[in-house]
């Protein structure tokens, strides 16, 4: 039979009681077999890695800040290491400006790399330079970008349908034209998605401004 031991501090001078509560049913408290602490309800608790309803785990179902890059060189800003259970990515463009006048364009991939073919997407402007549309089949693009427009603001918000298939929406400004920019499209990924790369549709172009960032939840 194993034993209980209650084991005070030498110490201290305080008293501990344990008390029962007012039932007349019987219940029993069973010790895990590990060496650890009992947190009390007055105490700040903090779940690790429990699973909370239907596939959601603390932890994995928060909003997660990914660290922000410096748009101001090279063709190519890539985030990698995104979690297998991310289904919601939202990118953000801070001012970010480019050397040309191709359209941004923003890349999905997988641990085989980036995904630059299978999109239906398209984005459209509207603004003061006057109004246009653009599409693509090798990523999400924006619109109304020519060399010295900036991005004053706006975001790529990325959200998984099922399996490996993606949707993307768009809402962003510009300047000095003033235009307003919106669009969408999907691409099924050959697997699960973990990377994501902003870039021109003619991946020539460089950055000069700016700054970039993700979020995933």
């Amino acid at each position: 039979m194993s034993k209980i031991a209650l084991s005070g501090d030498a110490s201290g001078t305080g008293t501990f009681t344990i008390a029962s509560p007012n039932s007349n049913s019987n219940y029993t408290l069973t010790l895990p077999q590990v060496t650890t602490t009992v947190v009390g309800t007055d105490a700040t608790q903090t779940l690790t890695n429990k699973t909370l309803g239907s596939g959601l785990v603390m932890g994995a179902s928060a909003i997660t800040s990914g660290t922000s890059q410096a748009s101001t060189s090279g063709t190519s800003i890539d985030f990698t290491g995104i979690p297998s259970w991310v289904k919601r990515i939202t990118v953000m463009l801070n001012g970010i400006s480019k050397s040309g006048t191709a359209n941004f364009l923003v890349q999905l991939g997988t641990s085989g790399g980036v995904t630059t073919t299978g999109y239906v997407a398209k984005a459209g402007y509207v603004g003061s330079g006057g109004t246009g549309g653009v599409s693509s089949t090798s990523g999400f693009p924006t619109g109304g970008d020519a060399a010295g427009t900036i991005f004053v603001s706006g975001a790529f918000v990325f959200t998984n349908v099922s399996g490996n298939i993606w949707v993307g929406a768009l809402s962003a400004s510009t300047d000095p034209n003033n235009y307003s920019v919106c669009g969408g499209g999907t691409v099924t990924l050959s697997g699960t998605l973990d990377r994501v790369r902003i870039t021109t549709t003619n991946g020539t172009d460089t950055f000069d401004a700016g700054s970039i960032n993700i979020l995933y939840e």
